[in-house]
C-alpha cells in the first residue's frame, strides 16, 4: 500500500525543527507569524468559509486575535466550503472513512485522513496533505525525549524496537491510521509494529502482549494503568522499556502506577485529531508545545485570552502546517495551561500543562436542599491518590447514589472497592452531601467510546 510521504519535505522541514529548538523565544514568535501570514493568505484564497467568517478587510497581516474563532460544528456543516481542494468532499470522505478495509489508504493518493470519535459531541473528518505529515513526522522523531539519547540519533523512528499499540482498530483514527501508515512506509519493519484491540478481552490482549513482547508500549493513560494491574497480579510479564501515553489526561498518581506496575518510564505526549503532535515532554518532565507549527491560546467562556499560569474554559487551536482544510483559532474544547517561565532544560519552546478535555460534573443534593457540584477532576484524584484505583467508569444514578464499575474481580477486587468507597464518602462529607450511596459493579469492563478511550465519569441524562 502506498502513502503519504515525500522524503524532500520531511528532511526540510526536519532542518528547520532542528534549528527552532536552538532559536530564541523571539525567533519562534517571528516563525510563527511568517506561518500565520501565509495560512491566512491561503485560508483567503482557497476557502469560501474563511471568506465568509472573516471580517471585511482581512488580510495575511490581521492580527490574530481579531479573527472570529471557529468550532468543530461550524466546520463539518459547511465542510465542501472549508476545504481548499475541491476533490475533498464531505460525502465522499464520509463513505471512506465507513470502510474500515481503506483503513490508512491515501485519499486520492495525496491525502492522509482520519475521523475524530466524537468526544466533543461533534464526530470530525480531518485530512493532512504530504506537508502536514512531513511536520508531524519531524516533531515526532526530533522532539520525542527518550532515556536512552543514542538510540533515539541513531533510530528516531524506533524502527528496532518491538511497538506495540494499544488503543481503538476499528476505526480511521488518528493514532491508529499513523500506525499503519508507518508499517506502509517500512514494509521490512511490519512484524516488529503491531496494533492491538483496546475492546478484546482484557485477557485476550495480556496474552497476544506476552506472545509479542513489546519494547515500546502505546497507548492511552488509562489502558496503561490497567495493563500495570495485570503486570501486578502476575498476568503480564512483558518488560517494555517505555510506555508511550497519550490521548488522556495522564495524572501524577496515574503515572507513578504506570512505571511502577511495568517497570519503565512513562513518556507522555500531547496530541490531538487536529493536529497529531501537539507536545511531547523534555528529559526534565515538562511538557513542550510545538509553538513553531502550532499556536494555542487559553480563553475564558467568552473567548477572552487569560494569562499565563491559569487555566483557561477552553483553548484555540491555529494549524500553521495545514492549508488544505485550515484551522484558525479553532475551539479544541481542552484546558491547558501555559506556563509564564520558561524551562530549566534550555528549550525556548513554552511549558505546556494539560488538563484534557473532561469528564462530567455531578450535580448532588448537598445539605440543606442546595446543590452541590463535584468536579471530575477532584473525583478521578480521590479515586486515584487515595484508593488507588485507575481503571473505573463512576455513574451518577440519581442526586444521591452513584455506581462504581470496577474490572477487578476476587478479593483485591472487593479490597478496592472498599477503599474507593470510603474514600468517596469522605470526600462527599467534606464536600457538604446530605448523602452518598455508593452502588458497586465488580468484574464489568470499563466503557470505551470508539476511539478507544474511556469515558470514567458521568452524570446522570437530563
Amino acid at each position: 500500500m502506498t502513502t503519504v510521504f515525500d522524503p524532500l519535505r520531511l528532511a526540510a522541514v526536519s532542518l528547520d525543527v532542528l534549528a527552532a529548538q536552538r532559536d530564541t523565544v523571539q525567533g519562534l514568535a517571528m516563525r510563527q507569524q511568517t506561518r500565520l501570514a501565509r495560512l491566512l493568505d491561503a485560508a483567503l484564497g482557497g476557502s469560501r468559509l474563511y471568506r465568509d467568517m472573516l471580517p471585511v478587510g482581512a488580510s495575511a497581516r490581521t492580527p490574530l486575535q481579531q479573527l472570529p474563532v471557529v468550532t468543530r460544528r461550524q466546520l463539518m456543516e459547511r465542510f465542501d466550503d472549508w476545504v481548499t481542494d475541491p476533490c475533498l468532499t464531505r460525502a465522499a470522505l464520509r463513505a471512506f472513512t465507513a470502510d474500515p478495509a481503506r483503513i490508512a489508504e491515501p485519499w486520492q493518493g495525496r491525502y492522509m485522513v482520519w475521523e475524530s470519535s466524537g468526544t466533543s459531541g461533534q464526530p470530525g473528518i480531518f485530512v493532512q496533505d504530504a506537508q502536514a505529515m512531513a511536520v508531524y513526522d519531524a516533531l515526532e522523531a526530533l522532539r520525542r525525549t527518550t532515556p536512552r539519547p543514542l538510540a533515539l540519533w541513531c533510530d528516531p523512528l524506533c524502527l528496532a524496537e518491538r511497538i506495540a499499540f494499544v488503543g481503538a482498530t476499528s476505526g480511521h483514527f488518528a493514532s491508529y491510521v499513523s500506525v499503519q501508515r508507518l508499517r506502509a512506509l517500512n514494509p521490512w519493519l511490519a512484524g516488529r509494529i503491531l496494533s492491538f484491540s483496546i475492546q478484546q478481552p482484557v485477557r485476550d490482549l495480556v496474552s497476544a502482549l506476552n506472545d509479542f513482547s513489546p519494547t515500546v508500549l502505546a497507548t492511552y493513560p488509562t489502558a496503561a494503568a490497567l495493563l500495570a494491574d495485570e503486570a501486578g497480579r502476575g498476568a503480564l510479564h512483558i518488560a517494555p522499556h517505555e510506555v508511550w501515553t497519550g490521548g488522556e489526561t495522564l495524572r501524577p498518581a496515574a503515572r507513578a502506577h504506570i512505571e511502577q506496575g511495568l517497570g519503565c518510564t512513562v513518556r507522555n505526549s500531547y496530541g490531538a485529531s487536529e493536529f497529531l503532535t501537539i507536545g511531547w515532554e523534555c528529559a526534565h518532565g515538562h511538557m513542550h508545545l510545538n509553538a513553531d507549527w502550532v499556536i494555542l491560546e487559553p480563553v475564558d467562556e467568552h473567548y477572552r485570552p487569560v494569562p499565563p499560569g491559569h487555566a483557561g474554559c477552553t483553548v484555540l487551536l491555529t494549524h500553521l502546517a495545514n492549508f488544505v482544510q485550515p484551522l484558525i483559532r479553532y475551539d479544541l474544547g481542552d484546558q491547558v495551561i501555559l506556563g509564564a517561565e520558561r524551562c530549566t532544560c534550555g528549550s525556548p519552546l513554552p511549558v505546556l500543562e494539560v488538563q484534557g478535555r473532561q469528564d462530567d460534573p455531578l450535580r448532588m443534593a448537598g445539605r440543606g436542599g442546595r446543590t452541590v457540584t463535584l468536579l471530575p477532576l477532584a473525583l478521578s484524584t480521590v479515586l486515584e491518590d487515595e484508593a488507588g484505583v485507575f481503571d473505573f467508569h463512576l455513574r451518577q444514578q440519581d442526586a444521591h447514589t452513584l455506581v462504581l464499575r470496577l474490572s477487578l474481580t476476587g478479593e483485591a477486587g472487593q479490597a478496592a472497592m472498599a477503599r474507593c468507597c470510603t474514600a468517596l464518602k469522605a470526600f462527599g462529607r467534606a464536600q457538604g452531601l446530605a448523602r452518598l450511596n455508593v452502588l458497586s459493579e465488580l468484574g464489568c469492563p470499563v466503557p470505551r467510546g470508539r476511539s478507544g478511550k474511556a469515558r470514567r465519569i458521568v452524570a446522570c441524562p437530563d
